[in-house]
């Protein structure tokens, strides 16, 4: 998706800085073109600071957006995906797994639940990174159950680069 937003946007300076963080955040265009975050209202504003860059710059974006019928079908439909457990995984118990893959090849999270079933452990949360808005892609599983064993063979999978286990 990010390259066919992006290309949008080739003429101008940093107005692809703020719809990659409109897309980071899920920040839909609504009514009135007013930026929300689910039902929560967002001001040009927040947004400019976030990205570094004037407010004019942000409504001017919002306006091009709006005028343009494939970046309107994405931007007035976008909702963020909920909050990361990643960082309270040792309040709740649980461990995340962070996983460096090939990022061209298929299958990687299949592969990696496959070996997780087979330890009885539990995906509560799968978070992957678009390896064309993200340099170093990850797959970030926040899981439930004793990991240790499943580690090893985790690592022998020929998708698999390298595993870090957070608690």
């Amino acid at each position: 998706m990010w390259p066919s937003v992006k290309r949008q946007f080739e003429r101008q300076k940093v107005r692809p800085d703020i719809v990659k963080k409109m897309i980071e955040c899920g920040i839909r265009v609504g009514d009135g073109d007013r930026l929300f975050v689910g039902d929560v209202e967002v001001g040009d504003l927040a947004l400019a600071r976030a990205v570094g860059v004037d407010r004019r710059v942000v409504r001017s974006t919002v306006v091009q957006i709006r005028k343009n019928h494939f970046l309107n079908g994405i931007f007035s439909n976008i909702t963020p995906f909920g909050s990361s457990l990643v960082s309270v995984v040792s309040k709740l118990g649980y461990s995340a797994i962070v996983i460096e893959a090939d990022q061209k090849r298929a299958g990687v999270i299949a592969a990696v639940a496959r070996v997780l079933a087979e330890h009885d452990i539990v995906i509560r949360q799968a978070l992957a990174d678009d390896p064309d808005m993200v340099v170093d892609a990850k797959l970030t599983l926040v899981v439930e159950g004793n990991v240790t064993p499943a580690v090893a063979e985790l690592n022998r999978l020929e998708l698999v680069k390298s595993i870090k286990i957070l608690k």
